[in-house]
């Protein structure tokens, strides 16, 4: 068995486990997918963060049963080719949980507690207190998503003992949610929230789910926070409701186009701020996606036990 991956500087101390722990297999590590791409052909299983693949490598990975992706989002993977050879495809889902509730929760504690004017205020060595600090505890969150990072964010909300609220496909309760919501009582929900939390992944069912009547009735001190996917609302929707005043502010760390352009208005906008698709980073990052790879080679290889974070190619999720 040939397993070949694109990521980039793999650590030896993982590189090593693997080939230890896994005589039968023979592991080539590539340093991305300029030098991977050589190897398709006799890879059996193929390690990348999926945007680097399309139809034509798919093509001409003739042995390939198991595509093992170190990301949650694969909204640019040729899943028509892939559902057509069966292969096999897993991801990393879950992993960013504990990234990304931080992230979360650090955001809307700036937002609230002014942390942009504060900058500004002693770059300009002006002592003012005019800015108006807020709290987050005891206010209602709102998560749209309930999977695992959302739990995440849910959990650490109930450390300043918030109300959670999380809304989904299913409207299933899952862990750290005081309540759970169809995505069809959406317009329902969003009155009751200080803090919108969108972490949902780019699939036909959430392209452009958020429209202009969702920011209509949503609080006016609402803050609105997307991490999840860019095209889960345009642009001008954000920018039009933060104008408007029918939100109090956006934070914004995906885009329907990234990197976004220098010249974009949500640059500038005061109410807007703009993180560079970072929630996710973390050093821990590529050591925990190898830990789940591990532990389902494990699984591809003797049989034994079930795959985690199995992707339907026909769902892409």
């Amino acid at each position: 068995m040939k397993i070949v991956s694109a990521i980039k500087r793999v650590p030896d101390e993982i590189q090593l486990r693997l080939q230890t722990r896994f005589p039968e297999a023979a592991f080539i590590f590539c340093h991305g997918m300029g030098e991977a791409k050589y190897y398709l052909e006799e890879a059996d299983v193929f390690i990348t963060y999926g945007e680097d693949l399309d139809r034509e490598k798919i093509q001409s990975a003739k042995k390939l049963k198991w595509i093992m992706v170190l990301s949650a989002g694969m909204d640019l993977m040729p899943f028509d080719e892939i559902a057509k050879r069966d292969i096999l495809v897993t991801n990393v889902r879950g992993i960013h949980a504990q990234p990304m509730g931080e992230y979360a929760i650090s955001m809307l504690l700036q937002v609230s507690r002014k942390a942009k004017t504060l900058i500004q205020q002693e770059e300009n060595a002006e002592w003012s207190r005019r800015p108006v600090m807020n709290e987050i505890s005891g206010r209602t969150m709102v998560l749209l998503g309930t999977g695992a990072i959302q739990q995440e964010v849910a959990r650490l909300a109930k450390a300043f003992q918030m109300k959670t609220i999380g809304v989904s496909k299913s409207g299933k309760k899952k862990p750290h949610f005081d309540q759970a919501f169809p995505v069809q009582q959406l317009e329902l929900v969003l009155p009751r929230a200080d803090f919108v939390v969108a972490a949902l992944p780019s699939t036909p069912d959430t392209k452009y789910l958020l429209e202009e009547k969702h920011f209509k009735v949503m609080p006016k001190r609402a803050i609105f926070l997307n991490m999840g996917r860019g095209d889960l609302v345009a642009s001008e929707v954000i920018l039009n409701a933060v104008r408007k005043k029918e939100i109090s502010h956006a934070v914004l760390d995906v885009f329907e186009e990234e990197p976004l352009p220098e010249d974009h208005p949500l640059w500038r906008e005061e109410n807007v701020t703009v993180t560079p698709h970072l929630s996710g980073i973390s050093p821990h990052y590529v050591p925990r996606g190898f830990d789940l790879f591990e532990k389902n080679l494990s699984v591809f290889i003797s049989g034994d036990g079930e795959l985690r974070n199995i992707i339907d190619p026909k769902r892409g999720y």
